[in-house]
């Protein structure tokens, strides 16, 4: 044998210079999706009554509470459960600021205008960031997955 000679068969490479990652199915994405979505809701909420126990106003409340959760929640997906799409470029991110501006919008008006709908209850707070919550949840997987995290 010469010294250029490999005296064993090497393996092939692995690893983040060989490309992303293969994109998951849709079933094992929905579970990822789930999974984080209930830990970024619990920041959410936990902040939400945080903020309101303090004496914010309602929807300043909501708004601080959506932009924390939806923070949690896009970088844990992006890492976990979107790991084979094209997350790059500014294209990717002008969709990401467009949806997380809209499902900002529909996520505290709606939880305004179920607070104002509903007669006063003693969960009416939780009741309105439940609808608000499972509304927001529903645009951001579906754009999410078909938009922002396309292949």
């Amino acid at each position: 044998m010469t010294a250029t000679e490999p005296t064993r068969a090497e393996p092939p490479a692995t690893g983040p210079a060989d490309g992303p990652a293969p994109r998951l199915g849709l079933v094992r994405q929905l579970g990822s999706f789930v999974a984080i979505g209930v830990l970024s809701a619990i920041v959410d909420f936990g902040v939400y009554h945080l903020l309101l126990n303090a004496g914010l106003w309602v929807p300043f409340a909501k708004g601080i509470s959506f932009i924390l959760g939806t923070t949690t929640a896009y970088l844990l997906n992006k890492r976990f459960t979107f790991t084979g799409a094209n997350t790059g470029g500014r294209a990717r991110f002008a969709g990401f600021v467009a949806l997380y501006g809209t499902t900002f919008a529909v996520n505290v008006g709606v939880n305004s205008l179920v607070l104002h709908l509903l007669p006063p209850l003693t969960y009416d707070t939780s009741l309105a960031w439940l609808v608000a919550q499972g509304t927001a949840t529903a645009i951001n997987f579906v754009m999410l997955r078909w938009v922002i995290f396309k292949n």
